[in-house]
């Protein structure tokens, strides 16, 4: 008994010896931080109250985790709230995706889109899929598809590789189609097999010589893989127009690199615009010499500011004819993005998608190209409703990128321009990369396309139309600042073509 004591009082003595030492390092600690705080001068609060002036800093980075899990309502977060969220979480996990007791939305508030259900909805019997769309019809290599919902563009680079692969293998199992990002195509994106859309940016990553200017044979070889089925011309972007792509160099692997034909670990720069393009001329140039090159579609994708460019574009496509145009244009809403990007271009360049899209349209209209340009709308479009919408407003695609990262687990941390992304999507820390499982995020992938499909059906057929690519202006409403809705027709009304693409040709 005595011995137990005896021992029980040592380690006493050491818990307490222990206690003491971490106190007096503590002590030392603040005494340091006080004698720092008050003799430098770059941050006034930690010099007014040394050491305490800290924790501003850590409750300031802090805020914005316990504002989405504690704080904010279902419908205030932004970019994307929780209850956008949730229905993609619930999407993609395949679970029930119906709720109970009344819409949390705000119905009255200006802005706010609204369908008109039809009276006579067709019966299930009647329902029908999206029917095929082909892009280049004429070309040696022509794309079709029916798919509504694609994957919008993200480079290996941007993102890890594991995430890539997972949107690989689950936008094969989905049948769409994913877009590579500026960054070229990488092993990763050919992993699943399935259809590719190859993003060429400013920097032409890939595909350049080593003054950065275009290589054909490089692009030939690129274009030549059977995954890759179109080629888009990548003239800005909704993170940031009017600049190039950012990827930070400690996200450029030695792998990354070699892919992009770039240095390890330098900022991967893209030019503001591609150098040899300069005019609408020097587009359609570029236009016809990938296309003869591939034998693919090519199209552009831009964010709409000014649409003086696309009115001169649209006249010299009709002295040159219908030949010359893109097969597609990918209209980018100035919404931001995944990137890394100067907060005065996310918030306050380029026009939103709610007025561009049907801009760009009317405009393709007007000129009788509507029929041979194809019009893909992209920019927070991650929910059945954005959808329908777009698609009601004339685009005959929608893309989405930040609904398929929500699908593979995106969290909404707000470090897509780091390194330190803690599920795994935009970093290449091997040790964060190990929560991305590449088998069951495709599964997820999958299942999130597959939900946008059949809700988008379901909002056609209540809007009383067989198939979703019957939607109409007229089928969607916006609400006004009286509190009443107006038909989006009466918005936008439709133009009329005065001369059809195939007169022209």
């Amino acid at each position: 008994m005595t011995e137990g004591l005896r021992y029980a009082r040592e380690a006493v003595e050491v818990l307490a010896l222990f206690f003491v030492f971490a106190l007096g390092c503590l002590l030392a600690a603040v005494i340091v931080m006080y004698i720092v705080d008050v003799t430098q001068s770059r941050h006034a609060i930690r010099r007014n109250f040394p050491v305490v002036g800290r924790f501003r800093y850590l409750f300031e980075h802090l805020g914005e985790f316990f504002r989405q899990y504690f704080f904010a309502l279902d419908r205030e977060e932004m970019p994307f709230n929780r209850a956008e969220r949730s229905w993609v979480y619930r999407a993609s996990k395949g679970v029930d995706n119906t709720v109970a007791f009344g819409s949390t939305r705000r119905l009255d508030t200006v802005g706010t889109l609204l369908f008109v259900n039809g009276a006579y909805p067709p019966l299930e019997h009647e329902a029908q899929a999206a029917p095929a769309v082909t892009f280049g019809p004429d070309l040696p290599h022509p794309y079709t598809t029916d798919s509504i919902i694609n994957v919008s563009a993200m480079s290996y680079g941007a993102i890890s590789r594991p995430a890539v692969e997972a949107l690989s293998n689950g936008a094969r199992m989905a049948g769409i189609w994913l877009n590579t990002g500026e960054g070229g195509v990488s092993p990763y994106h050919l992993h699943g097999g399935g259809d590719l859309v190859w993003q060429l940016g400013t920097a032409k990553f890939g595909a350049c010589d080593e003054d950065g200017d275009l290589d054909d044979d490089r692009f030939r070889r690129q274009a030549a893989h059977t995954s890759v089925k179109m080629i888009e011309i990548k003239l800005s972007q909704g993170a940031k127009p009017g600049k190039g792509g950012i990827l930070p160099g400690e996200k450029v692997t030695a792998e990354i690199a070699e892919i992009r034909g770039i240095r390890t670990g330098q900022d991967a720069l893209s030019p503001n615009r591609h150098p040899d393009v300069s005019s609408a001329a020097d587009l359609l140039d570029l236009i016809d010499r990938l296309r003869t090159l591939s034998g693919k579609p090519v199209g552009i994708k831009a964010v709409i500011g000014s649409t003086d460019w696309l009115v001169e574009l649209f006249e010299l496509i009709r002295l040159r004819g219908a030949a010359a145009a893109p097969d597609f244009i990918t209209v980018d809403g100035a919404a931001g993005g995944t990137g890394a990007a100067p907060l005065s271009l996310i918030d306050y360049m380029g026009l939103p998608l709610r007025e561009s899209l049907p801009t760009v349209v009317d405009l393709l209209h007007s000129y009788g190209l509507r029929d041979r340009i194809r019009v893909i709308a992209s920019g927070k479009l991650i929910t059945p409703a954005e959808v329908a919408w777009a698609l009601s407003m004339g685009a005959d695609f929608a893309n989405s990128a930040r609904g398929f990262m929500f699908s593979l687990g995106c969290i909404q941390a707000l470090q897509c321009n780091k390194n330190t992304c803690p599920t795994g999507i935009t970093t290449h820390d091997k040790r964060l990369q190990r929560g991305l499982d590449p088998t069951h995020k495709a599964e997820r992938v999958r299942r999130y396309a597959e939900q946008i499909k059949k809700e988008v059906g379901i909002i056609a057929h209540s809007c009383g139309v067989s198939h979703p690519r019957l939607l109409r202006r007229e089928h969607c409403r916006i609400v006004q600042e009286d509190g009443r809705s107006i038909p989006m027709s009466q918005l936008y009304p439709e133009v009329s073509g005065s001369l059809s693409w195939r007169q022209s040709a």
